[in-house]
């Protein structure tokens, strides 16, 4: 068999073709099933005929190699779906990998910031904007990262999601902001009060000082490639403004205000379901590695109202 029609090759063209999947996608499912045929090659086997005990001696290569479980569980993912393609279309009459149990995943709870600590973050970024003899750059840079906090806490939006915003997007009568996430999936996400007044002071600020920037098709453009603020920015002002307030660089990056959002939504009440909608999951599977948040209430909702759930309250 050619390298050109080889079974690795037409799986990479098919995902590409049926599937719509993404250039990075491609070349991450390349990366990994090159590391498995590596591995078969070195051993005198490929693809087509190796079994199941090679592709359970790979995994556990993989371990004495160091790889984290979720590295090796997404690599064997790849080999998976391989194999499957490779039995549907009748490169081989069986599929090897279809009895492998993976490496277990546990879901790590996420790295989420207090009510109190998100709070001091938002009013040191308010007082930046209010710095006495600051100059009109360092002003305004201070309305567009207030802007960004508010916007990031209101929504749950992915950083990418945020500094990419339409211009036309949070105007200040709009109670809503229409989202497209991944995979082209649009979704409407509400807006607090607070953030459509941040916005909506920046984008005057933004107007007055750079009125071709404000015309610009991105609500925080920049001079960048994309021509708006890029993620690495926005993260690294986010750092400069936790600083501030004492929290380790560790402990903050935009995704961590992102789990704030979901995991404060849910600590005062809000349907797990509605979460996964608000934050572009496609999966409720996905969303649920906030379920410590949801033990947590069930634990509170016991103690609280039970009759029998605090021995010291009156019977």
């Amino acid at each position: 068999m050619s390298a050109q029609a080889s079974p690795v090759h037409l799986f990479l063209d098919m995902i590409a073709a049926e599937r719509g999947a993404a250039r990075n996608t491609i070349e991450a499912y390349r990366r990994d099933l090159s590391d498995y045929l590596s591995f078969l090659d070195a051993r005198g086997l490929t693809a087509i005929s190796a079994d199941t005990a090679a592709i359970r001696a790979w995994l556990g290569a993989l371990e004495a190699r160091g790889f984290e479980t979720a590295s090796s569980a997404r690599k064997l993912s790849s080999v998976r779906q391989l194999h499957k393609f490779m039995a549907s279309e009748g490169l081989r009459g069986d599929d090897p990998a279809a009895i492998l149990e993976g490496p277990r995943r546990r879901a790590a709870a996420p790295k989420v910031l207090t009510v109190d600590e998100v709070d001091a973050l938002i009013a040191a970024a308010r007082t930046r904007i209010d710095t006495p003899d600051a100059s009109p750059g360092r002003r305004f840079r201070a309305l567009r990262l207030y802007a960004l906090v508010e916007l990031l806490y209101a929504t749950g939006l992915r950083v990418s999601e945020l500094v990419s915003l339409p211009r036309t997007a949070a105007r200040s009568k709009e109670a809503f902001i229409a989202v497209r996430g991944k995979g082209g999936r649009e979704r409407l996400v509400p807006l607090t009060p607070a953030a459509r007044t941040s916005v909506a002071d920046y984008r005057a600020r933004l107007k007055a000082a750079f009125p071709a920037l404000a015309e610009a098709r991105w609500l925080f453009p920049s001079d960048s490639e994309s021509g708006h603020m890029t993620r690495q920015a926005f993260a690294r002002d986010l750092k400069d403004l936790a600083a501030e307030i004492g929290l380790s660089a560790t402990r903050i990056s935009p995704h961590v205000l992102r789990h704030a959002f979901a995991s404060h939504l849910l600590q005062n009440g809000a349907d797990l379901r509605v979460v996964q909608e608000l934050l572009g999951h496609a999966d409720i599977s996905t969303t649920q590695i906030y379920t410590h948040v949801l033990d947590e209430r069930m634990r509170a909702m016991v103690r609280d109202l039970h009759p029998l759930g605090d021995p010291d309250k009156p019977g």
